[in-house]
């Protein structure tokens, strides 16, 4: 049966994830099965590559999700709080 996403895909979200980006996407990977793994890519990486993973299927959420990051991120280099509304 033909994937929702292709290994392509994952690997472009590895090299964004390695390079430091927080990457969401809709559909979890094949990989999600293992507690100590889904702990590793949306947790423990983000200190040794700067990026991680999410899995959210709601676009508001996953919205919400990157939101979220970026306004800590900007806390931690101590930049005003962005010019939007909070919901």
């Amino acid at each position: 049966a033909p994937e929702w996403m292709s290994e392509k895909a994952i690997a472009i979200g590895w090299y964004f994830v390695t390079s430091g980006i927080f990457v969401v996407i809709g559909t979890p990977l094949r990989v999600l099965g293992s507690k100590n793994v889904t702990n590793y890519i949306c947790n423990e990486i983000e200190p040794i590559y700067g990026g991680k993973w999410a899995f959210e299927g709601d676009p508001i959420k996953a919205a919400h999700l990157m939101i979220a990051h970026i306004d800590k991120k900007r806390e931690a280099l101590k930049l005003k709080p962005m010019m939007y509304a909070k919901a």
